[in-house]
């Protein structure tokens, strides 16, 4: 996610981290952006921002989600402005004016860090993401690439609600234009493949008038 009320820089950060593969989401101040900390797997933030700073949005996230790599924007080049923007969460930061491919880098640099979770353990289900492979209980499942994109989605963030229409952005795409329906019968055959009641779920929960979310293996 990237987080600037200049649209000019969401513009181009979007368009060179998307170029490098990376599915962007965009946001023009903190307030917005703090509903998206859960779907997301590293942040750029500008400092200044309307409403909530970068700084305050940095802080609040490194609370809910202490994990989550923070890359801070920065127009304060002086040391003792760097050095506040770690102190309160950021990961790196890069200093205004900056170059795409600075950001592109550091950010990749940052999801190495934390290896984006690569392998995902949660009970028996293993997920490897790099290697697109899923075994239950050391048992090999086959999934379809849209079938594995899905599961994946979930099990990245485990306990977020996701909207069909959430789902249907990250997963098919937003050009798709097949209905919301089809979320509901690829989590159909995800719960048959896992061996999941949708009743009483180990791993795919139903979001009654919303999605579904993956079960948050800490809550009984």
């Amino acid at each position: 996610m990237v987080v600037d009320d200049d649209p000019a820089v969401l513009e181009i950060l979007n368009a060179y981290l998307g170029r490098d593969g990376h599915e962007v989401v965009v946001s023009g101040d903190g307030m917005d952006a703090e509903r998206h900390l859960g779907t997301v797997d590293v942040v750029v933030v500008d400092w200044m921002l309307p409403g909530q700073s970068g700084v305050d949005l940095i802080r609040r996230a490194r609370l809910q989600y202490p994990a989550l790599p923070l890359l801070l924007l920065t127009a304060r080049g002086d040391e003792d402005d760097r050095v506040r923007g770690l102190k309160d969460g950021a990961d790196d930061y890069v200093v205004k004016p900056f170059s795409p491919r600075e950001v592109l880098a550091r950010v990749e640099a940052l999801l190495r860090r934390a290896n984006v979770r690569d392998v995902i353990t949660l009970g028996d289900l293993v997920i490897g993401a790099q290697a697109r492979t899923v075994t239950l209980a050391g048992t090999a499942v086959p999934f379809s690439r849209t079938e594995f994109e899905l599961l994946l989605t979930l099990a990245r963030h485990p306990g977020v609600a996701f909207s069909r229409e959430r789902l249907l952005e990250r997963v098919w795409g937003a050009g798709f234009g097949g209905t919301e329906r089809v979320v509901d019968v690829n989590i159909q055959v995800l719960r048959r493949k896992l061996g999941d009641d949708p009743e009483a779920p180990t791993f795919i929960e139903t979001v009654r008038g919303h999605g579904y979310r993956f079960r948050d293996p800490g809550t009984p």
